[in-house]
């Protein structure tokens, strides 16, 4: 399982990488490791406004379809395209392969997030 240094994880196995107050939100490797093969992902619509913990969309694999959530609130501003033509980036390189891009409207949601050692000590009590 890889943990990426540098980013913030939630306990539903979301990550951020924030840049320019700007939050990329994504599933961990972890998550795609316990869905199985991604076979489709729904997109959130540019411009709708979240809270933490709204669904960000859904990730569909072999085995079973997942709701995304965003940990932070924000409004979407970007969403990643590719996943539409090419699902299986997820697999290839989860943190790599982001949902959405949120404007941050409240920065400090971030100090509720984990960190890669938090969330490696997680992952090892789901387990």
């Amino acid at each position: 399982m890889i943990i990426k240094e540098g980013l913030k994880y939630s306990k539903e196995h979301e990550w951020v990488r924030v840049e320019d107050g700007e939050a990329y939100v994504g599933i961990t490797d972890y998550a795609q490791n316990a869905l199985g093969d991604v076979v489709f992902v729904e997109l959130p619509e540019i411009g709708a406004g979240l809270n933490a913990g709204d669904s960000l969309g859904v990730v569909e694999s072999v085995k079973a379809a997942s709701d995304v959530y965003t940990p932070v609130a924000g409004t979407v501003i970007k969403v990643n395209q590719e996943l539409t033509e090419n699902p299986g980036k997820i697999n290839e390189s989860p943190y790599e392969a982001w949902i959405a891009v949120i404007k941050l409207s409240d920065p400090s949601q971030l100090d509720e997030l984990m960190d890669e050692k938090e969330y490696k000590e997680f992952c090892s009590k789901e387990g």
